[in-house]
Order: structure tokens, then sequence, then C-alpha cells
């Protein structure tokens, strides 16, 4: 049974979550501060969070960045705000997902299904897979088995989702794809009218391997269309 941990301190929407949550056999507990969270993320092996943006003590953006220090579970942001810069700030700190409220719960609990069932494939897939399995293009290394990227030799840090972005263009040079086919493809799911998303992550593996955004050498930019990797 997998378990997830839910970092909310409106009761009321926890509750709902945890309800919804456990009616589809999850296992969860919820934590009501973000430094509590924080705490409960770092000592139990959860499988997925629910974070929440606004909280006392610790607000949602730092919660995650320290997460991601140590631990590269999915994690879905919540937040009644809907700015956009909300949204990129938090998924560039390297939330999976960033839903806003108010959303129906059964939309939570299906996004909760489509992380969980992606991130198990990618665990199952890691552990079968050679360990000379190696993408190398011009000075870009990627080692899909340890899920490490270098980048003339120096290691560049990634989360789960930039990790499997990258590959999945690398394995698929010249072919351009839309953010729409990246949305399924990665998320697995449909874009529900929102791809800011892809955009945030493809900004966030360019600064690490690109030497020169305005110019790069690896993601191509297709006015109108989407991106494609070049090779």
């Amino acid at each position: 049974m997998s378990k997830i941990l839910i970092i909310e301190d409106e009761s009321d929407i926890a509750d709902l979550e945890k309800d919804y949550l456990e009616m589809s056999d999850y296992e969860v507990d919820v934590c009501n501060t973000g430094l509590k969270g924080l705490e409960a993320a770092k000592k139990n092996p959860y499988d997925l969070i629910v974070l929440d943006l606004m909280l006392p003590e610790m607000d949602g953006f730092e919660v995650c960045r320290e997460i991601r220090k140590e631990i590269n579970i999915p994690i879905i942001m919540v937040s009644a705000k809907k700015d956009d810069i909300d949204k990129i700030r938090g998924l560039g700190l390297g939330a999976d997902d960033y839903m806003t409220k108010p959303f129906s719960p059964s939309e939570l609990v299906a996004r909760v299904k489509a992380h969980l069932s992606r991130y198990d494939r990618l665990v199952s897939a890691g552990q079968q897979k050679n360990q000379n399995d190696i993408i190398e293009i011009r000075g870009l290394r990627i080692d899909k088995t340890a899920r490490r990227v270098f980048i003339e030799g120096e290691e560049k840090p990634f989360t789960t989702k930039e990790f499997d972005l990258l590959t999945f263009l690398a394995e698929n040079p010249n072919h351009v794809f839309t953010k729409e086919e990246l949305f399924r493809k990665i998320w697995d799911m449909e874009s529900i009218g929102d791809i800011a998303t892809v955009t945030v992550h493809i900004k966030k593996i360019r600064e690490k391997i690109e030497k020169d955004n305005a110019n790069p050498d690896y993601i191509e930019t297709i006015w109108g269309v989407g991106y494609r990797f070049k090779v």
C-alpha cells in the first residue's frame, strides 16, 4: 500500500483529501505546518507528498526546496494562488505538479495515481536496465541506470521529471513534440488546458546543460509547435 503525506493547514481540506485518498486504498498521514511536514517527510518512507503552498512556520516553497535536497519522490503542490509566477517557482524548486484550489478530490486522486504509477515504472525499469545504458551526445552524458546527468564531465542535479523529460527527448532526436504531447508522455495525464509545467521544466533543463539558452546546442524551440532535441 502506497503511503502519502499531506501537508495542509486547513483541516477541512486536509480531511477531505485524506478521506478520498484512503477510499482509494492509500495510507495517509497529515501534518498542519510546514516544519512538521518537513520533519515527517525526512523520518518516514512516503511514496508521494501533497504539499500546500501557504503554511505556518515554513511555506511550501521552502519545504519543497528542503525535501528535494534528500528525497526524490513525487511532490504535488497545491495552492489557492492562481498566479503563474507561483506555479513557475514551485515547479522550478522540484515539484512534479501544481494544482490550483479549488479542485475536486477526484482530480487529486487521479493525479496521485498517475504520478505513483509512473514513478513505480521508472524505479522498476531502472532496476532492470543494463549498467551501460548511457546516452552520450556532444559532451552531454545521461546515465539512465543511475539517473545522473553530466555536461562536459560535470554532474548536474536533476529532479525526477527534469531527468525524464531530457531522457525522452534525447531518445527521440530530431522529432518535434508539442507541449501537450510531452505532458502526456512524461506526466501520464492530459494537460487539462495547462501546459506551463512543460515550459518551466524545459527552462530548468536548459539552464543546466546549455551554454547559451538563446542558441541552444541540445533542446531547440520550434516556435508555434514545440521542442526538438538536436543531434
